[in-house]
């Protein structure tokens, strides 16, 4: 099942569902024959796209709102802040083509604080899904709750069959190990488990952890984790500052844990364009430089 089918799935048969866009529609292009005036384009104006769908969830409505990830939680950041954030509505922002999924495209379009932006904001919840699967797995019950939430879009082909029983706010244990866990959050969890092959074969125990929800977090398994394991490493296509790392940091440092994290991140730069295989290899993201990266510090 693809986004747009499951997305049909839960806003067909309900009235209180408006699905929005600021001209995003690749994954949803159907979507605005079968709602009819429930579908809502406002071109590319993600302000007046965050206006619209906080007037609609003021009205008793659920709202879908879509947008190119860079520009609807920079542009609109102050909107979102204010109108989504501050009245704590039930608006779901999906956010298109985050991290190394724009890939070709330059630092205009690359969306590697998102992260950081939204989980700023009070009362705003994330989701980063692992692959396809995991987004279609979580969806229904994210919007079917009245929080605000964004959600980094993902349509990354699964190659791991992902926990169906989901609950908000839980992490997703693939693995545990004893020697190094991975905490992952996102596009590279495909990565994360060629990784987790390469250290395996290196006789190493890997523990492998899938971050759905930065925002709410998973303290509980991700403190159990660092009590069990020699190394913690954070991964994620994301800005080194205000995302998965920062997030663990603040964890640790609030209950005073004292553990090794590796962060494997983008040291605040942009990533040079390109075909996704090819910025995978040049900015040494690929499962095999991963492990490389994990095995060496350990060494």
């Amino acid at each position: 099942m693809n986004y747009e089918d499951a997305l049909k799935e839960i806003v067909l048969g309900d009235e209180t569902y408006i699905v929005t866009t600021a001209e995003s529609r690749k994954h949803i292009e159907n979507i605005p024959l079968l709602l009819g005036e429930r579908f809502i384009d406002t071109g590319i104006t993600e302000q007046t796209l965050i206006a619209i769908s906080c007037g609609y969830a003021l009205r008793g409505r659920t709202v879908i709102a879509h947008g190119f990830a860079s520009f609807l939680t920079m542009r609109a950041f102050e909107f979102i802040r204010t109108d989504v954030g501050l009245g704590n509505l039930p608006v779901k922002l999906v956010g298109m083509s985050p991290g190394f999924l724009s890939t070709a495209n330059g630092p205009a379009h690359q969306a590697l604080e998102d992260v950081s932006l939204m989980r700023g904001i009070p009362n705003m919840n994330i989701l980063c899904p692992a692959d396809l699967q995991d987004l279609v797995i979580c969806l229904r019950k994210v919007i079917e709750t009245q929080d605000p939430y964004y959600i980094r879009f993902n349509d990354e082909p699964a190659v791991y069959t992902h926990d169906y029983d989901y609950e908000i706010g839980k992490a997703e244990v693939v693995s545990s190990g004893k020697d190094v866990t991975m905490l992952v959050s996102g596009y590279l969890f495909n990565q994360s488990l060629k990784a987790k092959e390469f250290l395996e074969g290196k006789g190493m125990s890997v523990g492998l952890i899938n971050i759905r929800t930065p925002k709410p977090l998973d303290e509980q398994t991700v403190l159990e984790a660092a009590d069990k394991t020699r190394l913690i490493v954070t991964l994620e296509d994301h800005f080194l500052t205000g995302g998965l790392y920062s997030i663990i940091s603040e964890l640790f440092v609030k209950n005073k844990v004292n553990a090794d994290v590796l962060p494997i991140a983008l040291d605040n730069r942009w990533f040079k364009p390109g075909l996704i295989n090819d910025v995978l290899e040049h900015e040494g993201f690929t499962g095999e430089k991963i492990s490389e990266r994990i095995f060496d510090y350990l060494k």
